[in-house]
């Protein structure tokens, strides 16, 4: 079987996506991975031919489009257009030569959808977030303001498909671009149990778990409770961190903060809190008791894999959408504010009742009894006819 498989420049997007990829190419099987140079070594590493799309004026690896496409309805239609046929004379070549027998797309990875609309391949969406139809997108929570630009945007998104179309990609809607429905195939990389409104999705979407990566550093567990602190690389907030600082360097707890950039300016911390620019968050996870976490779905996933019940501080409408999700499920609670007598009552709270730690593993054995990789795989050699 030989799969063409689209992602977008992004890690919490790509990493998920590498245990199938390896699955598949230890079973034998070919995948054609149309990715960045940046993610090359690792795709390379589960197997996969690498092909880069960097160089094609390719919008979306600029870090302020993609904040923006999240916010802007029409910027995103006109992006993910560009971007299309941008790369639309190399997929088209690559698509012929390789002749795939299924594409693989991120969910976000629109361009590929459309590859596959182009020349008539079957498809099946990656989705590293929840599922999203008209029950679970309640959990976006989108407000009356955000529907209404977007009717008034219907013309010049229309104006951006009408250029697709004239390039031959069959498109009726931009509905039938960004939203998969109960006919699409769907891997979706949670459990039906942590999944919101699970049996609202048909058959077609195999809930397989989320991708765990093994432990590369042990982190030793030095007091008797662990506190970890990650905001991804996208929150830089200085008082968020400093409140964080003031507060549990008062405690007897074990505190470790990744930064995702330079923590350099924090000097005189407390003995118990240690700041990296990066850590081995499967290490950290695998010996803390509470994380707080911006509530990105990778980092939330493997915090419940891991038992750890959760400080919720989501930034964006996905990963509030995640935190949401978490709260109704009673395996964590949201920062009221980031006063530093909010930041210890939260904590103390998923410390201290038991209740949270005991959701958390709930959740995490739902994650543990789903099919992984193997299931993906099988599902694929299906699909194929493989």
């Amino acid at each position: 079987m030989k799969v063409a498989w689209f992602c977008i420049p992004a890690h919490g997007h790509t990493n998920p996506t590498l245990g199938v990829v390896r699955e598949l190419t230890s079973a034998g099987h070919q995948v054609f991975y149309f990715s960045f140079e940046m993610f090359r070594e690792k795709i390379e590493q589960a197997g996969a031919v690498f092909i880069g799309c960097d160089g094609y004026d390719f919008e979306m690896e600029d870090k302020e489009n993609a904040d923006r496409v999240g916010k802007d309805k029409v910027f995103a239609t006109e992006l993910l257009v560009s971007s299309t046929l941008a790369l639309d004379q190399m997929t088209s070549e690559k698509i012929c030569e390789i002749k795939p027998d299924i594409i693989v797309s991120d969910s976000v990875a629109f361009w590929g959808k459309l590859v596959a609309m182009k020349h008539g391949i079957p498809y099946v969406s990656s989705t590293t977030t929840f599922a999203f139809n008209r029950h679970s997108a309640r959990y976006m929570k989108e407000s009356p303001w955000d529907i209404a630009k977007m009717v008034f945007a219907m013309p010049r998104i229309n104006r951006q498909l009408d250029r697709l179309r004239e390039n031959g990609y069959p498109v009726k809607s931009l509905l039938e671009i960004v939203q998969n429905d109960n006919d699409t195939n769907t891997i979706v990389y949670t459990s039906k149990y942590f999944q919101p409104c699970a049996d609202t999705f048909s058959d077609r979407y195999r809930f397989i778990g989320p991708s765990i990566r093994p432990i590369r550093e042990p982190m030793a567990k030095t007091a008797g409770k662990t506190v970890y602190i990650s905001m991804g690389t996208v929150n830089q907030d200085r008082e968020f961190y400093r409140n964080c600082i003031h507060a549990l360097g008062r405690t007897d707890w074990q505190v470790i903060i990744s930064m995702g950039t330079n923590p350099e300016h924090y000097d005189q911390l407390p003995d118990n809190i240690r700041i990296y620019e990066s850590v081995d968050q499967m290490a950290i996870l695998s010996i803390a008791d509470a994380f707080i976490t911006h509530c990105g779905m990778n980092s939330v996933s493997e915090g419940l894999y891991y038992q750890v019940p959760l400080v919720l501080f989501p930034q964006t409408s996905e990963q509030n959408a995640v935190a949401r999700r978490a709260e109704e499920l009673g395996a964590g609670v949201r920062l009221k504010s980031i006063s530093e007598e909010d930041v210890l009552a939260a904590l103390q709270q998923v410390l201290f009742e038991p209740g949270y730690q005991d959701n958390a593993a709930q959740i995490a054995q739902s994650f543990r009894a789903c099919g992984g990789a193997a299931e993906a795989r099988a599902f694929l050699e299906d699909i194929a006819g493989a």
